[in-house]
């Protein structure tokens, strides 16, 4: 009845309405005052069609007259404002622009994430933002693998067992022992059963040789995939090298840091709200217990810091008929709610939030901020703090202590890896997904081959590990894992959305609505489980 009566209005005023601005009018019940809004966008643009974007480019000019409105009918039309993107700091309609690499230049999102880390949160981005305006060329994926190359050397350069270090033009036709650093562009199995690799540098290439019958050297070889950089020693000429040692780039820290202030950190992810299959009430279960209205958790209220490593929500078309699977089938609509969730949650918990490959934004990493179109919500949440994936994030630091550096990355990556290195089939580590993440730690890359991923090819590659981190965390398996890798933690996050057709077709078993809860002082991890129990 009230859309009817607010068509009846605009047709007198000579406008046309758009069906989206219609329902969520019709959902206010307050249709007097919708008329005078009507009425004033109409007096003050030329447009004759009310749209969206019409309220985002005259939003101060409405926000204005809401504020003339009786306090009674500003409530009432709250949510229509936060639905119409005129409570949002950062402007819905507003053109995110992005500084090339390595530049720190002024954008909304960053100002805003500053912002809120001067008000205390106790967070800092310390991953840069990326540009992705220009569209590569073959021409930058040359540059990409060459500069991740001489990034990678570096790094394995530091190595004590990669003595007598030389370029590949510099070995000679004698036999001689040496020292090698290279990327590998093929490998296979000859027919006496021994590994051989072609690897190169920026000055040739040259043939590796592991013998079959120095069994732990050959192990390590079985691990080598194609784009990952590699270390080697051995003895041999120009025309061909016989390994004697393998040596991967190892991310390694040499001690495990201990906060001086009792502060504990969660993390998440895979969350796929809007599903059908969203498990809400162990969500819900959850909140409560982050708000202190779950009996005997005195340690609650120390808990400061929540990770969530990609799929917030389910997103749309990520699959053929994807919409069968679909509670709420609208992307934005999707954001709101899980906004109005994470909203409950409180103010004193910093929410760190990075995408994924469900979250509406593209599949090629890194991947950027969530797209402001859609997940505006999530930017007026004014203890979330968002960011890219990969990301690196410092928590915990005080006056006296450098605080957590924690890697986030969803794990789009994981399962080439799970499928095509031996070790990782044999077990079965898509069920073991920690195992996975060793793995790359050991090859200091969260995607070395070329194939595992859609990449973006930045002049610097995001996702090599330069500086190592006190703590890794992934999501994308659905299963929780916790271990420790060199000193660094190792946690994958479980799944808030039941068993899907897919993973049950894969043979992938998932965990439930567990959380991995850090003690910054103790270093103590304890699984917090909010599955409903049936």
């Amino acid at each position: 009845m009230d859309s009817k009566k607010i068509l009846e209005f605009c047709l007198e005023k000579g406008l046309l309405l758009d069906k989206e601005v219609l329902d969520l009018f019709s959902e206010t019940g307050d249709v007097e005052s919708l008329k005078l809004i009507i009425e004033k966008i109409k007096n003050n643009t030329e447009k004759r069609i009310i749209t969206k974007k019409v309220f985002f480019e005259n939003k101060n000019q409405v926000n204005q007259f809401f504020l003339t409105l009786p306090e009674e009918n500003q409530k009432k039309l709250e949510k229509l404002k936060i639905k119409l993107g005129l409570s949002i700091e950062i402007s819905h309609e507003q053109e995110i622009v992005y500084p090339s690499i390595g530049v720190e230049e002024k954008n909304p999102i960053k100002e805003k994430q500053d912002l809120k880390k001067e008000k205390g949160y106790g967070v800092k981005i310390l991953s840069k933002i990326h540009s992705f305006e220009k569209k590569p060329d073959v021409g930058d994926f040359i540059k990409y693998f060459r500069n991740r190359f001489s990034e990678m050397k570096n790094i394995l350069q530091e190595h004590s067992r990669l003595d007598n270090l030389v370029s590949i033009n510099k070995i000679s036709g004698d036999r001689q022992r040496i020292s090698i650093i290279g990327i590998v562009s093929d490998k296979r199995v000859t027919k006496n059963k021994n590994i051989l690799l072609e690897i190169e540098d920026l000055t040739g290439k040259i043939r590796i040789l592991i013998n079959q019958n120095k069994p732990e050297l050959y192990k390590k070889a079985e691990e080598i995939v194609l784009d990952s950089v590699i270390g080697f020693n051995g003895s041999g000429n120009s025309e061909i090298i016989f390994a004697n040692e393998v040596v991967f780039p190892e991310a390694i820290i040499t001690e495990k840091k201990k906060s001086l202030v009792e502060e504990y950190v969660l993390f998440l992810g895979d969350l796929h709200f809007g599903s059908k299959l969203f498990l809400e009430e162990s969500f819900l279960k959850f909140i409560d217990y982050l708000n202190g209205k779950v009996p005997n958790t005195p340690e609650v209220c120390k808990i400061k810091y929540l990770f969530i490593v990609g799929d917030l929500i389910t997103g749309v078309g990520n699959y053929p008929n994807q919409e069968r699977d679909l509670k709420i089938i609208d992307l934005e609509e999707q954001f709101i709610k899980i906004a109005e969730l994470l909203g409950k949650i409180r103010k004193d918990i910093t929410i760190i939030i990075s995408p994924g490959n469900h979250d509406g934004v593209r599949l090629m990493e890194p991947q950027p901020f969530f797209d402001e179109k859609y997940a505006w919500p999530l930017y007026n949440l004014e203890n979330v703090i968002l960011t890219e994936n990969p990301s690196k994030v410092n928590i915990g630091a005080k006056k006296d202590f450098s605080g957590f550096d924690v890697l986030t990355y969803h794990g789009f990556s994981f399962p080439y890896y799970a499928n095509n290195v031996s070790k990782l089939m044999k077990k079965k580590a898509m069920n073991s997904p920690e195992e996975i993440m060793k793995y790359l730690l050991k090859n200091r890359h969260l995607a070395p081959t070329h194939t595992s991923i859609q990449y973006f090819p930045l002049k610097q590659d995001a996702l090599i590990i330069r500086k190592v981190p006190d703590i890794f965390v992934s999501a994308h398996t659905h299963k929780s894992g916790i271990s420790y890798y060199n000193n660094i933690l190792v946690v994958s996050v479980s799944s808030w959305e039941g068993m899907t057709p897919y993973q049950e077709k894969f043979g992938n078993i998932p965990d439930y609505c567990k959380v991995p809860m850090f003690n910054l002082k103790t270093r103590e991890v304890k699984i917090l489980d909010f599955e409903k129990n049936e």
